[in-house]
């Protein structure tokens, strides 16, 4: 069993087998996931849609552990979308306030991992006590090495493309640059994500076919992965299996099989 797993996966459990598979020569770099089902996860319980959220919360640390020992670079959750703000109102308020208990409770703990925080979207737009723990959380895990968590908060695909073509147009004119000269890597440097290797893998979990606005441009040859599993029950064997799954994709980036 690979060392950093050793104290906290039984031999023998699904979890060994499972890692037992993982080429560990051959992990993404960059895992995106789409964290969906807490709702409904809820509903067959007979809990209101909170509740749901907040068992996710526990998926979120069972990815977060996982891929710091994997040693994955990059890690992308989407948690809050521009199109959320229209769920009930109770919702939305109590995801906010969940969330900044997230971060003051486990803010330490991803320290301790070396776990550089970030967030990305219209972070503006979110309440303004939350935008000073974001901005703590940030701040506090600026000069960890480790995997970088990317929470996606306020965020639309469509919106930061937007945005990041504007930027890079603006510099370009402003360094007296013709509009023609406007490049792929100008608008990649100004997007949420610049600091980022391009996502080598996304997860999309309760059987759902969309990307709904999700890193439009960073999935342009990203391998998808969807599981019926709803988030709150998306742990560390969850993970493993879209790991091997994707190894065992031939990832051709728009050229054919190599003869």
């Amino acid at each position: 069993m690979h060392e950093n797993f050793a104290k906290v996966i039984k031999p023998k459990s699904e979890e060994a087998e499972l890692l037992a598979q993982i080429d560990f020569a051959r992990l993404p770099s960059h895992i995106a996931v789409i964290m969906d089902g807490n709702g409904r996860w809820a509903k067959q319980r007979g809990k209101p849609r909170i509740f749901g959220h907040r068992e996710g919360a526990e998926s979120v640390r069972a990815i977060l552990d996982t891929c710091a020992r994997l040693n994955i670079r990059a890690v992308t959750l989407y948690a809050f979308s521009t199109e959320n703000w229209k769920r009930p109102e109770d919702e939305v308020s109590g995801l906010m306030q969940m969330l900044k208990l997230y971060l003051k409770k486990e803010l330490k703990t991803v320290h301790k991992n070396n776990i550089r925080f970030q967030a990305i979207g219209k972070i503006e737009g979110l309440n303004s006590d939350l935008q000073k723990e974001l901005a703590a959380a940030m701040n506090f895990t600026a000069n960890n090495t480790g995997t970088i968590l990317s929470v996606a908060l306020n965020y639309g695909g469509r919106a930061e493309i937007t945005e990041a073509a504007k930027k890079a147009a603006k510099k370009l004119l402003e360094n007296g640059g013709n509009i023609e000269d406007l490049s792929e890597t100008d608008i990649a440097e100004n997007l949420y994500t610049h600091n980022l290797p391009e996502v080598d893998l996304l997860v999309r979990t309760s059987g759902e076919f969309r990307i709904s606005n999700f890193l439009l441009w960073q999935l342009a040859y990203s391998e998808i992965y969807v599981t019926p599993t709803l988030f709150p029950d998306f742990r560390r064997a969850e993970i493993f299996k879209a790991i091997i799954d994707f190894q065992k994709r031939e990832r051709r980036f728009g050229g054919v099989e190599a003869k």
